[in-house]
């Protein structure tokens, strides 16, 4: 059986990310990925139109900028090349196991390290760091009837490339992100579109183009103009949607730009009304687009408001009696965010999987990172570590530090295992919630994958994203449960 001081799950932003700043510490470690290749979200979502929608110069590594963006908004195939690009030229591919999947990872008490049943055997690890990703598992509702349709199903984060939708009848169902970008480029394609719409999204006009030859010129020559440019993004996004987000009130200018955009870009006043979202911008993640409005206008698409009934081989039966015939149909329903199944193969110091503590208590961290009754267990994008306005990849790497600075910790003073206090844990989670309650996250009007089935906001960090930083530039080990290595052992790791 094989032993690794770190084993990290997941090789997309959070892994690869992670794996650097270990080696350049030089602490021994090993990735797991189930699938064959880095890149996480971005090797795994493949949909047509798929991109991201925080500016390219911010959602990428501050230690590893690219000069070379074709676009300010990049779409996925550029993003997942330059993960691939970093993870080869740092070395990380080189640490990964591929096509190794975690099926249990098990505090072993006595022996204070974590017991890793996967797909290429068991291992020991001293550290656990989940990377696995929020966004990593499709949340593919279940609709009666389905396996009867006699055409092609398939969700967007499990698109199949070889599938060519042209002259195709084809349903979409799902208005959120996902959607927002897979419908325009689907209409230019489909003889027919159906849109099934649950809620109406609020959207905003898209600020994207294309990055010029000079630009990429000056960044190579002068990277401190790009870092300029990317402290001007996140410094506008922090002082200009914070305010807005933390209280409902503040996005009046919001609403303003977007009901502008759907009357600029609707003419139909019928068709605009069913458009219109009943709650307040931001309860939901806001989407930038140009196209998706005009292509839901078009006379070739259809908006599907009336629910879902059920599924027949020719299509789709909604609750008006209505039978809607379709060669394939597009789920872009999202992902399992607070009900991800990860949880449920992490078992802690009292034999209890992280599933079952939060369902006992709710799903939270401390510091979005650890977990009370988890020792040396490290979740990189943890509960309530999203922003509704700025960069992941930043608060990923604003985790860093802490977790270095925990290794750092154990090693100087011989700790063999850190374990967050419940009392502290306790207190920071009703803090992030006193903070929640007012934001229009939380009281916005809508039903979002931010709340929980029980309407608990375990996904948003509900301040300034600096301030987290702040908070995570060193492991507060007076925070934590602390069990020392044996004395004989320190002894003979001394000798050698």
């Amino acid at each position: 059986m094989t032993h690794h001081k770190v084993v990290i799950i997941g090789a997309g932003f959070g892994g690869i990310g992670a794996s650097i700043k270990l080696a350049e510490q030089g602490i021994e470690h090993v990735i797991l990925e189930k699938l064959d290749d880095v890149g996480g979200t971005w090797l795994s979502n493949q949909y047509p139109g798929c991109r991201c929608d925080v500016p390219s110069h911010l959602y990428s590594f501050s230690f590893a900028l690219n000069p070379e963006w074709s676009d300010s908004y990049s779409l996925q195939p550029e993003i997942w090349r330059y993960l691939k690009k970093v993870a080869v030229d740092r070395g990380v591919v080189e640490r990964v196991r591929f096509g190794c999947k975690v099926d249990v990872a098990r505090w072993d008490h006595e022996a204070k390290h974590w017991l890793l049943e996967t797909s290429d055997g068991p291992m020991t690890t001293d550290v656990l760091i989940a990377a696995h990703g929020f966004l990593s598992e499709p949340s593919i509702p279940h609709f009666e009837g389905i396996d009867k349709f006699a055409g092609q199903v398939m969700h967007s984060a499990q698109w199949d490339p070889s599938y060519d939708v042209t002259g195709k009848r084809v349903a979409i169902i799902g208005t959120g992100a996902s959607a927002v970008q897979i419908v325009p480029e689907v209409h230019k394609q489909a003889a027919a579109l159906s849109v099934f719409q649950r809620t109406a999204a609020w959207i905003l006009p898209h600020r994207g183009r294309t990055i010029r030859p000079w630009e990429h010129t000056l960044y190579r020559r002068v990277p401190a103009a790009q870092r300029a440019v990317r402290g001007f993004h996140y410094w506008s996004s922090e002082f200009v949607a914070v305010p807005a987000l933390m209280k409902p009130a503040g996005g009046r200018l919001l609403k303003t730009m977007a009901l502008k955009h759907l009357a600029t870009q609707v003419p139909d006043p019928e068709l605009r009304a069913r458009l219109t979202p009943s709650f307040k911008p931001g309860c939901k993640r806001l989407t930038p687009s140009n196209e998706y409005l005009p292509a839901i206008a078009s006379p070739t698409t259809t908006l599907v408001t009336s629910g879902i009934e059920r599924m027949v081989p020719e299509g789709i039966v909604t609750k008006d009696g209505v039978t809607h015939e379709f060669d394939v149909i597009i789920l872009a329903t999202g992902f399992r965010v607070t009900d991800n199944t990860f949880p449920e193969l992490v078992i802690g110091r009292d034999g209890r999987t992280l599933r079952q503590t939060w369902d006992d208590g709710g799903m939270g961290a401390y510091n979005g990172t650890t977990f009370a009754g988890f020792p040396n267990f490290f979740m990189l994008a943890g509960p309530n570590t999203g922003i509704g306005h700025t960069s992941l990849v930043y608060m990923i790497e604003a985790q860093f530090p802490y977790i270095l600075d925990a290794l750092r910790l154990m090693k100087d003073h011989g700790i063999a295992s850190v374990d967050v206090r419940p009392d502290v844990q306790t207190a920071y989670n009703e803090m992030l919630q006193r903070k929640l309650s007012p934001t229009v996250w939380n009281t916005g009007g809508c039903k979002s994958w931010y709340l929980d089935k029980n309407g608990h906001n375990s996904t948003i960090w509900p301040d300034y994203t600096f301030k987290f930083a702040k908070r995570l530039e060193r492991f507060d080990l007076e925070s934590y449960y602390q069990e020392l290595v044996p004395t004989t052992e320190r002894k003979l790791a001394a000798i050698s």
